[in-house]
């Protein structure tokens, strides 16, 4: 039996990183992992296969929309779907591989196998038990269906189906419209596929700022999306290669039916914590079936913890990363925190779509006194150069302090712009903080620049 100062049950994101943050605070350290390689669903069906197929759709979409413009002639390239698969899958060989090689640098060791914990202080994987004086759970999330539609990853795919299907659709239906779906759904339509996106509530991407979920909405319909919005999904039927989808509209009761070739579930994620024993452990879980952890991830059970999609907060690889190092820190003595309200959120789309801290729709509600500051892509040199006009970013700042409240991009780049903000919030800056801050020209980023402007005097390019 070997003895651990820490065992993590997982290996995505939060387990990994929680990992060697441990390791390199001297804990010795060991992960269980049940899949052939490390990294969890983002780095082997998630986060990372889906940006390589976005990727390389997005290079296709410039050949055969800009490259003529740019003097760039000649044929637009024809797919090779069998080559496309095997870049999505050399791409998360290199990521899963450097795992490993982490694990060896820093001495952690790999317990193959399923984990469960049969008792505080020891955890089963297959016929062998180890001790350890904490035990994290990191076991991530599961794809959350629908009544009425099952997923036979063949027809009706969730995300996983969907990185790897035989050939691109000719009809892809999506259903729901958050992040996963509308950036499976956007790769898709680039491969030509017709691409309808069934959404229940009247806004695509639930939760987002307003101004944001409608100016996205019009983006995505110019590429040449479909949205039904307002409509509650009855049911799939798979026929021999077809699919037919039922769904009725809210606002009159009223049932319709469309056709696929491909169905895409894409309605969110759950809590996955099957055979770990927390029942007959006693952990508390929460009734959205996520382990009930306090401030310092800690569960009702001394010396079991839990961080990432299996607890409360945002199902995002980094959100989990950041709860495994903070842990880490706590159990080695030091003091570990994150602040959920400075996690940005990023969809991948073209443009993509990033934010931090608060929406105007919290701010009304909370009845905070704010400003607004706004600039156009369309006043930016470099993106207007690049075919990157679209979109803007928005800045939220309190009415009396100017202290920044949040952030709001949609642009090119916008996943990396959002981070000046959120360092910006970080250290409780004002926006003529960043107004003041020099930025290079030409670049993305003086788009930031000018709508922290926009909440003082005006911005200079609008």
């Amino acid at each position: 039996m070997a003895s651990y100062d820490v065992i993590i049950i997982g290996s995505g994101p939060g387990g990994y990183v929680c990992a060697i943050r441990c390791a390199q605070l001297g804990l010795k350290t060991a992960v269980v992992e049940g899949r052939e390689t490390l990294g969890g669903t983002c780095l082997n069906v998630g986060c990372i296969p889906s940006k390589a197929l976005l990727h390389a759709t997005h290079m296709l979409h410039e050949a055969e929309h800009n490259f003529t413009e740019m003097g760039l002639k000649g044929k637009s390239p024809s797919v090779d779907w069998t080559q496309m698969m095997a870049y999505k899958d050399k791409t998360i060989g290199q990521n899963t591989q450097g795992i490993e090689y982490l694990f060896k640098k820093n001495k952690i060791d790999w317990l193959k196998g399923w984990g469960s914990i049969p008792e505080a202080g020891k955890v089963k994987v297959g016929n062998d038990t180890h001790e350890a004086k904490h035990i994290i759970i990191a076991s991530g999330s599961d794809v959350a269906s629908l009544p009425g539609v099952e997923i036979d990853e063949d027809t009706v795919v969730s995300s996983t189906g969907a990185l790897s299907l035989k050939k691109p659709p000719k009809k892809l239906v999506v259903i729901g419209a958050g992040i996963i779906g509308l950036e499976l759904g956007s790769v898709y339509q680039r491969l030509g596929a017709e691409v309808t996106v069934i959404e229940y509530l009247d806004a695509i991407t639930p939760g987002m700022d307003g101004e944001v979920q409608k100016g996205f909405q019009k983006l995505l319909k110019k590429q040449g999306m479909t949205f039904v919005m307002g409509a509650a999904v009855q049911g799939v039927e798979t026929l021999k290669t077809k699919a037919k989808v039922t769904y009725k509209l809210r606002k009159d009761d009223s049932e319709h039916v469309l056709d696929a070739d491909t169905v895409l579930v894409a309605t969110g994620r759950k809590p996955y914590t099957d055979g770990l024993g927390l029942e007959s452990l006693g952990v508390e879980m929460t009734d959205r079936g996520q382990v009930k952890t306090d401030a310092n991830f800690a569960t009702n059970v001394p010396g079991v913890y839990a961080i990432g999609d299996a607890i409360t907060g945002p199902m995002l690889a980094h959100k989990a990363e950041d709860d495994g190092m903070a842990l880490a820190e706590t159990l080695a003595g030091q003091a570990g925190h994150v602040d959920y309200n400075l996690v940005p959120g990023v969809i991948y789309t073209h443009p993509e779509v990033a934010n931090v801290g608060q929406t105007e729709e919290q701010l009304k509600e909370a009845g905070r006194a704010y400003k607004v500051g706004k600039f156009s892509f369309m006043g930016n040199g470099r993106a207007k150069a690049n075919f990157a006009g679209d979109g803007f970013v928005k800045i939220l700042a309190d009415k009396e302090t100017d202290r920044i409240l949040g952030c709001h991009i949609i642009g090119p780049a916008a996943g990396d712009l959002i981070h000046e903000v959120c360092v910006a919030m970080e250290f409780g800056a004002a926006a003529e903080d960043l107004a003041r801050t020099s930025h290079a020209h030409p670049t993305y980023s003086e788009a930031v620049r000018e709508a922290a402007l926009a909440c003082g005097d005006g911005p200079i390019h609008s």
